[in-house]
């Protein structure tokens, strides 16, 4: 005989893990301080590459003057400059790489807890029929 409230319960799990299951296992696989700081050290090679990418179309945008201007400035203030505008977006961009994954674990671990849950539930119920069936 069929229960109706199995079923339901082994309906919204099979959603689960269609939808988001597969994803939250898969984070769920990593322990919380290696999860968030893999995807920091990809945030910040991510970074590293957008802010060359920024950097060189700034320089080419107009070259030409630049390579006037080069003889004037001071060589070692611009670096400077380069460098402290590079770090502080590199710890801006990491920073909120660090809320979002945290944000992403959390998330994931509750979605994974749910899931369990309700396979203890589905296991009850289980147990419960072949007890009436006894």
């Amino acid at each position: 005989m069929l229960n109706q409230d199995r079923i339901k319960l082994m309906t919204h799990m099979a959603a689960y893990e269609e939808s988001q299951g597969k994803r939250n296992m898969s984070v769920a696989s990593y322990f919380r301080g290696d999860y968030i700081g893999l995807h920091v050290i990809e945030s910040v090679i991510c970074a590293t590459i957008m802010y060359a990418i920024a950097f060189a179309a700034y320089i080419f945008y107009d070259f030409e003057t630049f390579m006037q201007d080069i003889y004037k400035m001071d060589l070692l203030a611009f670096a400077k400059q380069v460098i402290v505008y590079y770090a502080v977006f590199v710890a801006i961009y990491a920073v909120i790489s660090y809320i979002v994954s945290s944000y992403r674990y959390s998330k994931a671990k509750k979605g994974l807890k749910k899931y369990h849950y309700n396979l203890k539930q589905l296991s009850a119920l289980y147990d419960l029929e072949s007890r009436g069936r006894n």
